[in-house]
């Protein structure tokens, strides 16, 4: 707990309140002489200067002990349980049935049953914590579900191997993760064989290779800690390049678009068609308008799919998709509406 040195700094500037007003009393009583007065107050200043540094070091030590406990909290982690061998899915086509998820005491998915097949495009939606970004990082196992299977191709994801089920998946998130290292490096953590002509031929159909070229180092750049010296329009580009040259089998697209600004949409929305060509897609929606066409939408409330079809008929048989959609319409047609007064002058 930091109370311990709260306390201590309070006290330690309590040395210095208390110095003053006493030493002016006694001076003004004639009991106390201006140097001796002085002298205490800067013995007073000289002692709190060194004692403050030692509390703040102290809150350093403390901070890092907690960062340390954290990190071995990580590393302790027990692995997912992997196969011996690993069993090769008949297809791509991916199944819940139902599936149970909870976060430590919150259940979050309860009884969900759903199927992607392969070569689909699927869109997932829902209001806002209804369980799907859980959804899809659960196809990627970043979890085990608490009861209930998840198969590929008939296979149950854990009997396959998280490297074999990892290699099928590539996700592209809302949140990109970039690290403190090159462009280059960036995009080719998707495949680390891959050679610089594959790198910067996945960059040109990520619509990202111009805006590199144009950096003084080109793809030597360093991005910065999360890609800070990158704008987000730039850092999903990268992260769709980086997608692009893993050429997996499942794209997962997590609001990919959501908070793009419409000049990098368009871009970003380009990148996305070259990444996704005969691939099995899932949509995580945030614009519904993005996902009229596709295969199927599956509707995602409180944890359960409640809707499944496509956009024309969940229109005309589901309630809360046809609210979703006529909030989505209201909110494109939104403007700011300027009343002008006139003032009439007898």
């Amino acid at each position: 707990s930091l109370f311990p040195s709260a306390l201590f700094t309070v006290s330690v500037t309590a040395n210095l309140i208390l110095i003053l007003p006493v030493g002016i009393w006694l001076l003004s009583n004639g009991t106390l002489s201006m140097p001796t007065f002085l002298l205490f107050l800067l013995l007073g200043i000289g002692l709190c200067a060194p004692l403050l540094k030692f509390i703040t070091t102290i809150r350093i030590v403390v901070q890092t002990q907690e960062g340390l406990k954290r990190i071995f909290d990580i590393l302790n982690e027990s692995a997912l349980p992997e196969p011996s061998e690993s069993s090769i899915p008949e297809n791509l086509t991916i199944e819940f049935k139902d599936v149970y998820f909870s976060y430590q005491d919150k259940e979050i998915l309860r009884g969900v049953n759903l199927v992607i097949p392969q070569g689909s495009i699927t869109a997932l939606v829902g209001p806002s914590g209804s369980g799907k970004t859980t959804i899809a990082r659960l196809i990627a196992r970043f979890w085990d579900v608490n009861s209930g299977e998840i198969l590929l191709g008939g296979v149950n994801i854990k009997n396959l191997k998280t490297e074999d089920l990892i290699s099928r998946i590539a996700v592209v998130f809302q949140d990109v993760v970039l690290f403190n290292d090159t462009i280059y490096e960036n995009i080719r953590m998707g495949n680390p064989a891959a050679n610089q002509e594959a790198v910067i031929a996945a960059a040109k159909a990520a619509c990202c290779h111009e805006f590199i070229e144009a950096m003084p180092e080109g793809y030597q750049t360093i991005v910065g800690e999360k890609g800070a010296k990158l704008s987000g329009g730039q850092q999903q580009r990268i992260s769709i390049a980086r997608a692009i040259l893993k050429e997996a089998p499942i794209i997962i697209l997590d609001e990919a678009t959501a908070f793009i600004d419409p000049e990098n949409e368009a871009q970003i929305q380009e990148a996305i068609n070259t990444l996704v060509q005969g691939k099995t897609l899932l949509i995580i929606a945030h614009r519904l308008s993005t996902i009229t066409e596709v295969d199927q939408i599956l509707l995602v409330n409180e944890g359960r799919i409640v809707g499944k079809g496509k956009h024309a008929d969940l229109l005309n048989t589901n309630d809360l998709y046809h609210q979703m959609w006529k909030a989505h319409v209201d909110a494109q047609n939104w403007t700011f509406e300027v009343k002008q007064s006139v003032a009439f002058i007898d």
